[in-house]
């Protein structure tokens, strides 16, 4: 016999337990594509979703109220915010802006899949293709990515569920018992919302393609947002912006009928994805891993779709700046809500701190386990959000307690406004314009009683700025020096070479 097998005995005889399957947990982590809380019934008991499946797990697990994407210098908001997922960096601080200025150069080292492939987990990923991480999605040992935003089967949601299933199948089969971490992507609810024909039949929805038409009426569509404008009241900042003008059956529209029809196409959508949830979960249980898988349900960030008058991805409301999150799994207490005050950038820290895993120091994030195990309420008091992939510098959003600012300084200094929202007693963000008739049911910023308030949160958005490295200043704010930054160009790809 040789050594290493004179050593593995030894080891056993001395510790019976390494003889044992590795009991480390689980970790499935499932994030969908453009989806507003409040299109939930858990964050929106009006919404006409049917969500069965994430409503079971909202009431077996832990949900968030205060979970926020830390924002997008980008018109594709979901860029920057999945390589916050992959890596834990605050925004400024990616790998894809300006060249990695803040970020160490070993960082596709430190990437999700590489820290748990590192740690002996097996590592399996699908989701869509593009707009995403490319470096750091490569490294799951198993991929299977595509771009699944169609109504059936094949071209929809399922594609993805079929994929995890037939992981999960393979594993049994192999009689694999090494801990699992499943990145579960969707394609879906993003635009465009091609649901199937029964579940848009079920929420009064057609695919609507004729711009020279509006999408029929139907009963059976969801209501309107309570927050809903039929346009905002200046201007986004970002001309041209694909979400808000191009985006097929809404286009630039925004009257009642057009708004329901889409956002029936997005519950449509929404059910499915709770449909692939529920096979996949059904077959961990049946697998006996179901209980011990730590489960994160999230959204790359939030969807306006009407609400204040707008479309897309691209603003700093909480529709759109906060996103679902609920967490399920050993240890958790069933119901239970937290503020939490968490970023996505926080999910890789905490997935390595339930797994037991040590975070690179590349990491940015807080671990939210202090929060799942009940020790603490939040894990910050303050919340940035920025979005400035149009004109810059763009729009900025700072958030403590109850307090919330809002700034736009676009289009050249055109557009330079200010909102101040309590939303203890504003939680929809109301504006002159909703009409709500009620001196708190509005926005703040020009009421002289909130002047000291205002003041407050503004130092607080510029301390902000300055502590995460925010390379814009705007209009009244010191511009501390900076230089704006140049603008980062795409490398044109050399053509191949022709075969001689």
């Amino acid at each position: 016999m040789t050594r290493p097998f004179f050593i593995w005995l030894a080891l056993a005889m001395l510790s019976p337990c390494l003889l044992v399957a590795d009991e480390r947990p689980n970790l499935l982590f499932v994030l969908v594509d453009d989806q507003s809380p409040f299109d939930l019934k858990v964050y929106n008991p009006e919404s006409s979703l049917n969500s069965p499946t994430i409503d079971k797990l909202a009431a077996e697990g832990m949900v968030f109220d205060g979970a926020y994407h830390m924002g997008s210098f980008s018109g594709a908001v979901c860029t920057p915010s999945r390589h916050m997922i992959m890596t834990g960096r605050t925004v400024w601080h990616l790998p894809n802006w300006q060249n990695g200025k803040h970020c160490p150069d070993d960082i596709e080292e430190n990437v999700m899949a590489e820290i748990f492939n590192r740690a002996g987990y097996d590592t399996m990923r699908t989701c869509k293709k593009g707009n995403s991480y490319a470096a750091a999605n490569s490294k799951f040992q198993v991929v299977h990515d595509a771009t699944k935003r169609g109504g059936t089967a094949e071209s929809g949601s399922a594609w993805h569920g079929d994929r995890v299933i037939e992981y999960l199948d393979e594993r049994e089969s192999a009689k694999d018992e090494d801990p699992f971490l499943i990145y579960f992507g969707f394609s879906h609810p993003h635009d465009t919302r091609d649901g199937t024909p029964e579940l848009l039949a079920k929420y009064g929805a057609i695919n609507h393609t004729d711009k020279a038409a509006f999408p029929p009426a139907n009963s059976k569509q969801p209501a309107l947002p309570v927050n809903y404008l039929g346009e905002h009241p200046f201007h986004h900042g970002h001309p041209n912006l694909r979400d808000e003008v191009a985006v097929s059956g809404v286009w630039e529209r925004r009257d009642e009928q057009t708004i329901r029809n889409e956002l029936g196409r997005e519950f449509a959508c929404d059910e499915n994805i709770d449909q692939q949830m529920d096979r996949v979960l059904k077959k961990l249980e049946a697998m006996g891993e179901l209980d011990n898988t730590y489960i994160i349900y999230t959204a790359d960030h939030g969807m306006a779709i009407g609400r204040h008058g707008l479309q897309g991805k691209q603003n700093l409301y909480e529709h759109t700046w906060r996103v679902p999150f609920i967490v399920k799994g050993p240890g958790i207490k069933a119901g239970t809500r937290v503020q939490a005050n968490s970023y996505l950038l926080d999910v890789l820290p905490t997935l390595c701190d339930l797994a037991g895993v040590d975070s690179p120091a590349s990491v940015e994030g807080k671990s939210l386990k202090p929060v799942l195990t009940g020790a603490e309420e939040t894990v910050r008091d303050t919340l940035f959000g920025v979005y400035c992939g149009g004109t810059k510098p763009g729009m900025r959003a700072v958030k403590k307690g109850d307090w919330k600012l809002i700034k736009y300084d676009v289009l050249d200094g055109e557009v330079q406004e200010t909102q101040l929202f309590n939303l203890a007693e504003n939680p929809n963000e109301f504006i002159a314009e909703h009409g709500q008739g009620s001196a708190s049911l509005t926005d703040l910023a020009e009421n002289p009683e909130y002047a000291e308030k205002l003041a407050e949160m503004e130092a607080l958005l510029l301390s902000e700025m300055r502590r995460l490295d925010d390379p814009y200043r705007l209009w009244n704010q010191p511009d501390d020096g900076l230089e704006p930054p140049k603008a980062q160009v795409k490398r044109k790809k050399k053509p191949a070479k022709k075969a001689k």
